[in-house]
């Protein structure tokens, strides 16, 4: 299995990445409560990337791969944005009240706790950001 969506870093997209997903996840068969996972992990960051990838005002592309790989579920986030690397972020304290807590970080924090990897590389001027996660295969009823 593979497909591929390109979205603009425009949020209002975002209901297109959500039909994606789950487009995707139905096609390899995934849990709902898996697949409501994915989901998220995937709005968070797409979003993050729609909103600091490009500078204000500047129209750019977000392409999302998904590829399955064995028993993982595969996407691969591309912009060719400024470079960032989210998995260099130190993890949040969530041992922390909201009040103590610095601002951001949670979306990458909650993008860690649902997915099994989250990966990043610049690749010929591209931010790459993959993120694995495990599935069970349905199985097939022998007739």
């Amino acid at each position: 299995m593979q497909h591929s969506i390109t979205l603009t870093n425009d949020i209002e997209q975002v209901p297109q990445l959500a039909d994606f997903v789950d487009m995707v996840c139905e096609e390899v068969g995934m849990d709902m409560a898996v697949a409501i996972q994915m989901n998220l992990a995937m709005e968070e960051a797409v979003v993050n990337v729609m909103s600091y990838a490009y500078p204000a005002d500047t129209v750019g592309d977000v392409t999302i791969e998904a590829v399955t790989i064995a028993d993982q579920l595969q996407f691969t986030i591309t912009d060719c944005g400024t470079p960032f690397d989210p998995t260099a972020k130190e993890d949040v304290d969530t041992t922390l009240s909201a009040e103590e807590r610095p601002i951001g970080g949670l979306g990458i924090h909650l993008v860690r706790q649902l997915m099994d990897s989250i990966t990043y590389e610049r690749i010929d001027g591209k931010n790459v950001l993959t993120l694995r996660k495990k599935f069970d295969k349905p199985s097939v009823i022998q007739g």
